[in-house]
């Protein structure tokens, strides 16, 4: 079925179908291809056209259904079970993906050839390009968009967002480091290049101040190609009349658009005296 038509079936459900889904062959049919398109990352939640990121709401309206649809099964792997919905993902050899146990990867999540997952989690709906390392600990929640060779440190939080269905994923693109412990969630964006240190924490209210201005510069949301990004505070006086510092992001400077992306990273980690 053509991706548009597939789309109209889905909204279609989505409006006069809420709550049936699971009584209707149909459209059961027709979710369950979304995640295997998904599976397949024939199709994603998110994706840059014309250089701006765009959702696919009707992709996370069927990972909704695709939930209220599937009923829990026991599964099995030698002496370890689990009881869930959703199946894991398997035949990591022949998509050319290294898998250290126990990390686990939902059915319905697109990993790339090249990617390494150590001991992690990847949620369903979520992307992760080619020759990306997911370290120990680190988690890709629903929908997150992970670019290529980016490097997802140990401890790392990346928060999924399934619901509303408006609204946008964590989109970290290509070339990104990411620190230990870093949290990044409710949708932020992280451009081409960055490089965050180790306990960055990120949301969509977090002030973000770039340090590399005559004058400091404000924003929220998302960092900069090529910014290199630690935590900091900022003093806040609340109602009570207590001045409290509060946790912001700070942009120190800027990694070098290099060809040699791995050499560019180590001088960028030296020069800032980054802890990653």
């Amino acid at each position: 079925m053509k991706k548009d038509k597939l789309k109209l079936e889905i909204e279609r459900a989505w409006i006069n179908e809420k709550g049936k889904w699971s009584k209707n062959p149909f459209i059961k049919d027709k979710i369950c291809h979304v995640i295997d398109l998904l599976e397949k990352g024939s199709i994603r939640v998110s994706e840059c056209l014309n250089e701006k990121w765009i959702v696919h709401e009707w992709i996370k309206q069927a990972i909704v259904m695709f939930f209220s649809i599937k009923k829990m099964n026991v599964i099995e792997f030698g002496s370890l079970e689990f009881y869930d919905k959703i199946p894991v993902k398997n035949k990591f050899k022949e998509k050319g993906i290294r898998v250290v146990p126990p990390a686990i990867a939902r059915y319905g999540s697109y990993i790339s050839p090249g990617v390494v997952l150590m001991p992690s989690y990847v949620n369903i709906g979520s992307y992760i390009g080619m020759d990306t390392m997911v370290d120990t600990w680190a988690t890709v929640g629903s929908c997150a968009q992970i670019g290529n060779r980016v490097h997802i440190s140990g401890g790392v939080g990346i928060g999924g967002v399934l619901e509303p269905i408006q609204s946008y994923p964590v989109i970290v693109e290509d070339d990104v480091f990411i620190g230990s412990r870093c949290i990044l969630v409710e949708g932020v964006l992280i451009e081409k290049g960055a490089v965050l240190g180790a306990n960055v924490v990120l949301t969509s209210s977090t002030k973000i101040f770039d340090t590399t201005k005559d004058k400091t510069v404000e924003m929220k949301g998302f960092i900069p190609k090529y910014s290199v990004v630690i935590p900091g505070s900022y003093p806040k006086k609340f109602p009570s009349g207590v001045i409290y510092y509060v946790p912001c992001a700070l942009i120190i400077g800027k990694r070098k658009d290099s060809t040699n992306k791995k050499v560019s990273l180590n001088e960028a980690l030296r020069t800032h005296k980054i802890v990653v």
